[in-house]
């Protein structure tokens, strides 16, 4: 990947972070977060963005339930470009963003990994795991919180 940095202009961001990204990959500081892969939600569906929060649980959330073999691991990220509210949480289905979730088109820059985060209970991982079967069952249903 590319090791390219982007200074963001913070007073036109939306969060000042730290931001956090949750997946599977095993990844090292420097690497990009791009988006043009499937989602973890809607496998037939290839993401226009790539998404993140400022919430590390949330990131742990994303990780613990994305598809693949590998752990689960959350990282600090940086935003290499502009970005905005994640539009399928903010408003829709939360006033506001209290989520503190945002997507880019741009990169993230890898900037570490958390190693100290909230895992999931076995009950917790399993009802949100049954929840996102039904959203997969459904293209059309609402995002399950």
């Amino acid at each position: 990947m590319k090791n390219t940095t982007v200074v963001v202009n913070e007073a036109n961001t939306l969060d000042k972070g730290p931001f956090y990204h949750g997946t599977r990959a095993n990844l090292q500081a420097g690497d990009l977060l791009t988006a043009g892969f499937r989602s973890n939600y809607h496998p037939d569906v290839i993401m226009n963005h790539v998404y993140f929060t400022a919430i590390v649980k949330g990131a742990g959330l994303a990780a613990e339930l994305a598809p693949g073999e590998g752990l689960p691991r959350v990282y600090k990220v940086e935003p290499t470009g502009s970005f905005e509210n994640d539009p399928n949480v903010t408003d829709k289905k939360f006033p506001g963003n209290p989520t503190r979730s945002y997507r880019s088109k741009e990169p993230l820059k890898i900037v570490g990994e958390v190693n100290d985060w909230e895992r999931l209970t076995p009950e917790e991982l399993k009802t949100w795991r049954d929840n996102l079967a039904k959203l997969m069952a459904n293209p059309n249903a609402e995002i399950i919180n």
